[in-house]
């Protein structure tokens, strides 16, 4: 796994890419995964994932705008739409026509705006603990309450109020290594990119519609400790996307990649080697 940066106008993306096992070949052609990460970690939780891929497989994982090694472009809006542009522009300079694409969470409402706006780049879906709906009135006053703990407080009060929230009581209990790294992880990212990511998920678009129209190969995987998003949304997008494969993780949280890791490989190995 290697750490690459690309300039693309008046922005840099940062991002962590494999190292494949096998090369590409005429007879099967190397194909490649992108990965999107949650709110508010960055590229870094997909780096064990991106090392465990089957043969014939790479992966990107880029650091959405803001965060990781990614630059915050000049402007006062940033929406799920403009991740969702940065993405394409990454797969166009790295001359990658579609990918598979892999998103949690926060990741996914940027998954389910590039098949809105641009589905041909997106060959198949990973659906990570993350949900199609927009956010309620109940839901953007909580994001707005973070905005005013995050002024306050600084990232560490995010860290504080997320870190429960983001892992399953198992992780918690048993895991104090990951919980402290993905404390680390939170901690690294700037108020004002932690404030812009809270906006732009409190005014995303209602994925709803889409999901009776996504006929490429979904898998969609959550957290049965899931105390961010409930598992039972998942299975509400199950029955809603006709290609479907629903899997729920027992002993994680919100990032079942990171809290099971073996497992969540093994799920992630038995998707791709059947496209």
């Amino acid at each position: 796994m290697r750490r690459e940066h690309v300039t693309i106008g008046r922005k840099t993306i940062g991002y962590l890419a494999s190292d494949p096992s096998t090369p590409a070949s005429r007879q099967r052609p190397l194909r490649h995964v992108l990965f999107l990460h949650a709110f508010p970690l960055h590229a870094e939780m997909w780096a064990r994932t991106l090392e465990a891929l089957p043969e014939g497989w790479s992966g990107i994982a880029p650091d959405f705008r803001g965060f990781g090694q990614s630059t915050l472009p000049p402007g006062d809006k940033h929406r799920i739409i403009d991740f969702a542009g940065d993405m394409i522009d990454l797969l166009d300079r790295l001359e990658i026509p579609h990918a598979i694409v892999a998103g949690c969470s926060m990741g996914g409402y940027t998954l389910f705006e590039m098949i809105h706006t641009a589905h041909n780049y997106v060959a198949g879906a990973i659906l990570v603990s993350t949900k199609a709906t927009g956010d309620t009135d109940e839901g953007k006053a909580g994001r707005r309450a973070m905005i005013e703990r995050l002024e306050r407080g600084g990232v560490g009060a995010i860290a504080d109020e997320m870190l429960p929230k983001l892992l399953g009581t198992t992780t918690q209990r048993e895991r104090p290594d990951l919980v402290a790294n993905a404390r680390r992880m939170m901690e690294s990212n700037k108020a004002e990119t932690v404030k812009m990511a809270i906006n732009a998920m409190m005014e995303r678009a209602d994925s709803t519609s889409l999901l009776a129209h996504m006929n490429m190969p979904t898998l969609i995987v959550a957290g049965a400790e899931d105390a961010l998003i409930p598992p039972a949304q998942a299975v509400g997008m199950h029955e809603a996307i006709p290609k479907s494969r629903c899997e729920i993780m027992t002993g994680a949280g919100h990032v079942p990649n990171l809290e099971q890791a073996a497992s969540f490989d093994a799920l992630l190995h038995q998707f791709l080697e059947k496209l």
